[in-house]
């Protein structure tokens, strides 16, 4: 299993260079990043830090043994308790179990180190893998809603 490690500063070239090398991967199930993403990235980084200085978000990657960037783990919006999770996985990483795991080792996270009781994530129906991955981790499907122009789930995850 590759490390997950929270983002630092050192971090960027190879966030950048996964977030490069899998646009268009990611775009056919999510919104696009756009390319003011790519060209301010040093600002967004700058700011994502401070979030998670503050406590208010919590970025993760998903490191090879090579230092390459495998994926991402995000816990956003962090506030009484709860948070929303988000990850994302490289096109050569998917279909490997990662995901799963990664969320496993941020759910973990997020109830030991964080002090969280709740996770909410959304997917879009037509991404039935991540679906999977969630249900995989003890997340439950709560209701409909529309994400992105798109027929999509609401799932919870509270430890017990």
């Amino acid at each position: 299993m590759p490390d997950l490690q929270l983002v630092r500063l050192d971090h960027a070239s190879a966030i950048l260079a996964f977030e490069r090398e899998n646009r268009a991967y990611f775009a056919a199930s999510v919104p696009d990043r756009g390319d003011e993403f790519f060209a301010e990235f040093d600002t967004r980084l700058a700011q994502l830090l401070e979030w998670q200085a503050a406590g208010t978000d919590y970025f993760h990657l998903l490191i090879d043994e090579d230092g390459k960037v495998l994926g991402r783990v995000n816990l956003v919006e962090v506030a009484d308790g709860s948070a929303e999770l988000g990850y994302r996985i490289a096109q050569k990483a998917a279909g490997q179990g990662l995901a799963t795991a990664a969320v496993h080792k941020a759910r973990e996270l997020a109830t030991t180190e964080y002090k969280l009781t709740r996770l909410r994530a959304r997917v879009t129906l037509d991404n039935p893998a991540s679906r999977k991955v969630l249900e995989h981790n003890g997340f439950v499907a709560i209701g409909e809603l529309t994400l992105n122009g798109k027929p999509a789930m609401s799932y919870i995850y509270e430890p017990r």
